[in-house]
């Protein structure tokens, strides 16, 4: 039971970030932009939340702090997608090569702002935000210390967010208005939806979502931040495929390479896989071999907006 309940743990830790930053490409893709450059928002918000966590752990409770990092990761996640958003949306620029040079950017940027402001590009910071079992609920059987024991607050965040975007997407006229401008752009202009302010609306949530996506990811897994997230940003983006873009369908993704990343990490400690001696090698490339194995599968019942990766050209009928 022991071992169940750890590898739970750590799928959550890899789940979470992965949800966040899939459902974020989900806004960006629904809404008719492609977002590759979600791993360079993943490592700019990360760097963010870091860097404020190093300077203010010490002076601010650590309630308050792990609260304003959030904020601040969002904020330089919207920050950055809207960098790709005008590319994309005002001048019609190739949104491959936006994104491509988004994460170039931002990765070139925290390596350089590191090392002039700490001589080191290693982000060394204090980590008190885990909670080591949460009152009554870490009492409950089997959930209780899988979900309420050696936790973090960002774990129920990613919870909230996907019953949020759930909702949102399918429930809410916003939600409706936003598919619609992923499926059929001309069309919903036609009724009067904007689709430019749709498709900036799209790009930013993603971008506020992969912020966040990279603090989450730093903070459970590490104490020091190298201006890297270990290519969630794209293993997002095949969660996204593999739950052919509904929130639903994304969590069950992130779940299948959560459990994947937890194998790769922690397959020392479940005596079945040590004891098959197979090389380390093998498990570290398991994630990224499931992912090429899913896509192969999952494209041929693809479920994607009709015009993805294609600007709006108000003048075409």
């Amino acid at each position: 039971m022991n071992l169940f309940i750890f590898i739970c743990q750590q799928t959550l830790i890899f789940l979470v970030p992965l949800l966040l930053v899939g459902l974020g490409d989900l806004f960006s893709e629904r809404s008719g932009v492609l977002n590759i450059a979600l791993e360079g928002i993943m490592v700019f918000g990360a760097f963010a939340g870091i860097m404020f966590i190093r300077s203010a752990s010490a002076a601010m409770p650590s309630w308050l702090v792990l609260l304003i990092a959030i904020l601040i990761s969002i904020l330089a996640g919207i920050l950055l997608s809207s960098l790709h958003a005008f590319a994309s949306i005002h001048l019609k620029a190739e949104q491959t090569i936006s994104s491509t040079a988004i994460i170039t950017f931002a990765t070139a940027f925290c390596i350089f702002y590191a090392r002039v402001m700490l001589g080191t590009e290693q982000v060394v910071f204090r980590n008190t935000f885990r909670i080591d079992a949460v009152p009554l609920l870490s009492k409950i059987p089997v959930l209780g210390p899988i979900l309420f024991q050696k936790a973090y607050v960002t774990t129920y965040l990613g919870i909230l967010v996907l019953i949020v975007t759930a909702f949102i997407l399918k429930r809410t006229r916003f939600g409706l208005r936003l598919r619609s401008c992923g499926e059929n752009p001309q069309a919903a202009d036609s009724v009067g939806i904007s689709v430019y302010k749709m498709r900036y609306a799209g790009v930013l949530i993603s971008g506020a979502l992969a912020g966040l996506g990279g603090l989450v990811f730093i903070l459970p897994t590490t104490t020091t931040y190298t201006a890297s997230v270990s290519g969630y940003g794209f293993l997002a983006m095949s969660v996204v495929v593999f739950g052919q873009w509904k929130p639903w369908g994304i969590a069950l993704g992130a779940l299948f390479f959560g459990l994947t990343k937890t194998i790769a990490a922690s397959y020392s400690v479940i005596p079945f896989l040590y004891n098959l001696g197979i090389p380390e090698a093998f498990f570290k490339m398991l994630p990224y071999v499931a992912t090429l194995i899913v896509l192969a599968f999952s494209t041929k019942r693809s479920n994607a907006p009709g015009v993805i990766g294609v600007p709006y050209d108000k003048s075409k009928r």
